[in-house]
């Protein structure tokens, strides 16, 4: 199945417009709509996507969707995922920005953005779940160890996330070119 240039436009705009919390709560609705809707990609293929698009630098969110544009349609799908992702950001942040005295000291708003936090918090706790739970599966014990000594280290030493995950990569690349012989 393919789709059109036009339909991704379609689809990664909305989920920009109205998703928010930014690239881990956008991660299940893109894994929904092309892996499990419309089976364009694997979950395999959506966890590498997303595996890559942590790895770059920028918003997570519009790594995933330039990423998937590409697996999906080459570079063109990758220019309109990138452009659908970026539209509504620009759009709603330049109403918010004409309007941000009135919306700053608004009652429904905070309320509205308040209600909007705890629902992004639970989706968190979901692709966390999810992440982990799929992390795990090839090497369930090497996984589940470092997802433990992360937590620990960054939860209560505070440990800076840039070196948990450099050194995730070094013991990684360490346990498999000592168990295998060659870092694959």
């Amino acid at each position: 199945m393919n789709i059109s240039l036009f339909e991704l436009f379609k689809i990664f705009f909305k989920i920009n417009a109205i998703t928010f919390g930014g690239g881990y709560t956008i991660v299940p609705i893109i894994s929904n709509e092309f892996a499990k809707n419309k089976k364009l990609l694997t979950e395999d293929e959506m966890y590498d996507i997303v595996a890559l698009a942590q790895s770059g630098p920028g918003a997570m969110a519009i790594s995933t969707s330039f990423l998937t544009g590409y697996r999906l349609r080459g570079f063109w799908g990758a220019i309109v995922c990138l452009i659908a992702s970026t539209l509504p950001c620009l759009i709603i942040l330049s109403i918010v920005s004409m309007f941000y005295v009135q919306f700053k000291t608004n009652f429904f708003v905070r309320s509205i953005l308040d209600g909007i936090s705890g629902i992004i918090c639970a989706i968190l706790l979901v692709t966390v779940y999810e992440m982990g739970k799929n992390a795990t599966k090839k090497y369930k014990y090497f996984s589940s160890i470092i997802i433990f000594l992360v937590f620990i280290l960054s939860f209560f030493f505070k440990v800076d996330t840039a070196k948990l995950i450099f050194g995730s990569a070094i013991a990684a690349i360490l346990t498999f070119y000592l168990r295998n012989g060659d870092v694959k």
